[in-house]
């Protein structure tokens, strides 16, 4: 085991780029999860008046909410990307 690294930073390897990921793909995907599963709370909702689906009803509209908001955020930071890449 080589410690040269370790006690010189100097002799250590450059560090790869960061990749550039698209989060857009997974956010919108999050946001159709969080969807149907609102669609389905509210069913059974309204069949059963149940309490608690009222409760996961909320919790569901909240995750489309930051779904959405996350998009914004994705946004901006994409566009921050293409203003630092040129």
């Amino acid at each position: 085991m080589k410690f040269a690294p370790i006690i010189d930073p100097h002799a250590r390897r450059p560090m790869p780029k960061p990749v550039q990921v698209d989060l857009r793909k997974a956010f919108i995907f999050g946001i159709a999860l969080w969807t149907v599963a609102l669609i389905i709370c509210v069913c059974c909702w309204y069949f059963t008046h149940v309490r608690w689906f009222q409760m996961a009803m909320f919790i569901c509209a909240l995750g489309v909410l930051i779904g959405f908001a996350l998009l914004v955020w994705e946004h901006f930071d994409r566009s921050d990307y293409r203003r630092l890449g040129q």
